[in-house]
């Protein structure tokens, strides 16, 4: 596949670039760029980052990092049973638990929560720093959902860093799923509480917790577009907002009417104005886990075969 001509390959992380320098020079640059595409599309052309972290895998399937970046465009794709091989792979190279979290999420969409319940049991946890702790927590919960185990899942999220009134990187995603889970229980108050606490730490968007407590509000926003009949180029936007919240309708309505001046009669009479109503809308502020891989771990690889498609979980993000 083409790289654009801007990627260089140095815009990877210095431990990556450690990494390939057991290639020769040539190769470990190919291998850069492609894992440099694998970044930049991960988020928004999956298939293409896909498509990239397979010709660096062809190229060095030896480096650890390589394997990993390999796991998580799987993972974006929903090919869970090669994302969790390319993973234990990346494990059994390195020695690290930073993937543990991801692992066990894979073993979710691969429709085995009990297993990723084990796995949030598993003396690995306990080597994770604070970040990824949380995201085995979320992932926890998740399988508790996908038991139908509402109220355990709501237990599982109870946690210091829950109840922390610092925000985190993690409280947003933290804070919008236990609200999901008291909403999913029916408790509705609690819920709206917390999606409103989400809203708060939520600085770059990363959840939709502004929608969702909208939503509960019963303010639904739409956006209509009207062609002046008169005027070809009337075409303007209206945004209607009802519901519980109390806010008013806002409409821009111009009606103009000019009289032909042909009759001297009506051209003594003024011209009917234009009336501009509008009405200013509120802002809405809006698992112990048996070592799997003893002495087989280095089979998982062949895993990959199956294509592995399974039910998305939500991703998680370390």
């Amino acid at each position: 596949m083409p790289i654009p001509d801007d990627v260089t390959g140095d815009e990877i992380d210095k431990d990556v670039r450690q990494e390939l320098l057991s290639l020769p020079k040539g190769l470990a640059e190919e291998v850069s760029r492609n894992l440099v595409m694998v970044a930049r599309l991960i988020d928004d052309d999956p298939e293409g980052a896909y498509a990239y972290s397979r010709i660096a895998l062809r190229l060095a399937s030896r480096v650890a990092a390589v394997r990993e970046a390999a796991g998580f465009a799987a993972y974006a794709n929903q090919k869970f049973s090669e994302a969790l091989a390319e993973f234990r792979a990346a494990r059994r190279m390195t020695g690290s638990v930073e993937l543990w979290p991801v692992m066990a999420d894979c073993e979710r969409g691969l429709g085995r929560p009990e297993k990723a319940l084990e796995m949030a049991g598993a003396p690995e946890v306990q080597k994770l720093d604070k970040a990824s702790q949380v995201e085995m927590r979320l992932v926890a919960a998740g399988a508790r959902r996908d038991m139908d185990q509402l109220d355990a899942a709501i237990v599982t999220l109870q946690s210091p860093e829950l109840a922390s009134n610092s925000v985190q990187p993690w409280s947003a995603r933290l804070r919008y799923a236990y609200a999901d889970a008291l909403l999913a229980a029916g408790r509705e108050g609690e819920a709206r509480e917390w999606f409103a606490k989400a809203v708060e730490s939520d600085k770059d968007g990363s959840t939709d917790a502004s929608d969702r407590l909208a939503e509960m509000d019963g303010v639904e926003f739409v956006d209509a577009f009207v062609e002046d009949e008169d005027d070809e180029e009337g075409e303007r936007a209206q945004v209607v907002v009802s519901g519980e919240a109390g806010t008013d309708v806002l409409a821009d309505d111009e009606d103009d009417v000019d009289d032909d001046a042909d009759d001297a009669e009506v051209a003594d009479m003024a011209t009917d104005g234009v009336a501009d109503d509008t009405d200013d809308t509120d802002e809405i502020d809006g698992g112990d886990l048996e070592d799997d891989e003893d002495d087989d771990l280095d089979d998982n690889e062949d895993e990959a075969e199956d294509d592995g498609k399974g039910d998305a979980p939500q991703r998680p993000q370390s």
